[in-house]
């Protein structure tokens, strides 16, 4: 392979891994986590609001927080594991 050939071998690659880095991820698929938010990071719902970032305690069992997909249940906060279901507090 003479050095013309391997330079451009070598430009190929190099934007073809540029290429992969600027086309986003695939969205993961998530679900709804109650009960593992932290105060003001819950992603919506509440029994006293709707709103997103409004949770005014942590691990509130009626907020909740997007996680990926098969994780919630298996979540450990100091007040037990993640439910797929508001807890009613």
């Amino acid at each position: 392979m003479n050095r013309r050939s391997l330079h451009l071998a070598l430009a190929g690659s190099l934007a073809s891994a540029v290429a992969l880095l600027a086309i986003p991820a695939q969205a993961q698929e998530t679900e709804k986590c109650y009960g593992v938010a932290m105060k003001g990071q819950n992603d919506c719902k509440a029994g006293m609001h709707d709103c997103k970032g409004h949770s005014t305690v942590d691990y509130d069992g009626e907020s909740f927080k997007l996680v990926p997909k098969g994780t919630c249940t298996s979540m450990e906060t100091p007040k037990g594991k993640g439910t797929l279901e508001p807890m009613k507090g």
